[in-house]
């Protein structure tokens, strides 16, 4: 089978794979009896965008309780990052260690992880405290091109939390950096399924490389995971007209982590949070005057969920 019959197959299952991982808001408001309960470990975006915040949104979305350890302190809008702040590696230890050893964590997401010592920090509370469905979003800059890990902590990623993960979901730039290849090496399809197969190598269980930044008129994403990594399986949305795409990782590794916080299957969480996110990219408000932020509420809008109306 080639490529393109792969790509065509999965995007069929998308929309069936989204209606049967989305809970069902026609009931009451109430929280279900077994609260699903997401962590998330990353910085705070104060334009509200990305971050902590957008992870926020996207739990509540989805139904699951969401939780915070902040791991940097940014000033930052639409436009870029003007400051960072790194919290304290302690302090970030005593914000995981309040949480997980209370309220617990069915799943977690890691996103902006400024400095070594903080990465060596969760690893070891990960390890300490059992969490099992760990998604890293090993970010390396914002949608505005800032930094937002140095190099040190960026190889700590690599070396301490992609052996804890569940699933990794790094773009092109940040699959090219873990791998360490020049940026524009990996090109074509069958290049991206290469390198999403060598990740693997850093011991995750799952690899979801994002297409955000290849060329094409679809964004196609591949997951490939380790117990099965010769079947890659492509998940593929429309490239949408708009630069409001500001807290688009962060959104998608969010969906998942609450998705699978939920039970949902791997697979069908990737291919759900792949259309929750692309809704969201299609319902973008235009606020400011750069990357306008997602709107993670847009799912829940027909014409939003069918991103080809959306244009």
């Amino acid at each position: 089978m080639s490529a393109r019959d792969m790509t065509d197959m999965r995007s069929q299952e998308q929309p069936r794979a989204m209606t049967a991982a989305m809970p069902n808001t026609a009931g009451s408001a109430a929280p279900p009896a077994a609260v699903p309960r997401v962590l998330s470990i990353a910085g705070s975006d104060s334009g509200g965008g990305a971050g902590i915040q957008a992870d926020l949104k996207t739990f509540q979305e989805l139904e699951a309780y969401g939780m915070t350890v902040v791991t940097a302190l940014t000033a930052q809008n639409t436009l870029g990052v003007q400051r960072v702040f790194p919290a304290p590696a302690d302090i970030v230890a005593a914000q995981l260690e309040s949480v997980l050893t209370d309220i617990g964590a069915d799943a977690a997401k890691t996103g902006m992880l400024p400095t070594a010592d903080i990465v060596e920090t969760i690893a070891a509370a990960v390890r300490r405290y059992g969490v099992a469905r760990l998604v890293v979003d090993p970010v390396r800059a914002a949608t505005s091109g800032d930094a937002l890990a140095d190099g040190e902590a960026y190889a700590a990623q690599r070396d301490l939390l992609l052996p804890l993960a569940a699933l990794v979901t790094p773009n092109l730039p940040e699959a090219c950096e873990l791998l360490g290849v020049r940026e524009g090496e990996i090109r074509s399809l069958d290049e991206r399924i290469s390198a999403a197969r060598a990740l693997l190598a850093y011991g995750p269980r799952a690899v979801l490389l994002k297409g955000g930044h290849a060329e094409g008129d679809e964004c196609i994403d591949i997951l490939i995971t380790a117990a099965d990594p010769a079947a890659p399986q492509l998940l593929a949305a429309p490239r949408l007209p708009t630069r409001n795409t500001h807290g688009t990782g962060c959104t998608l590794a969010a969906a998942v982590a609450a998705l699978l916080a939920r039970g949902v299957p791997l697979g069908d969480a990737c291919r759900a949070a792949k259309q929750f996110v692309t809704a969201a990219i299609a319902g973008a408000a235009p606020l400011g005057g750069g990357h306008g932020p997602l709107w993670q509420a847009a799912w829940r809008d027909p014409c939003a969920r069918d991103a080809r109306k959306r244009t």
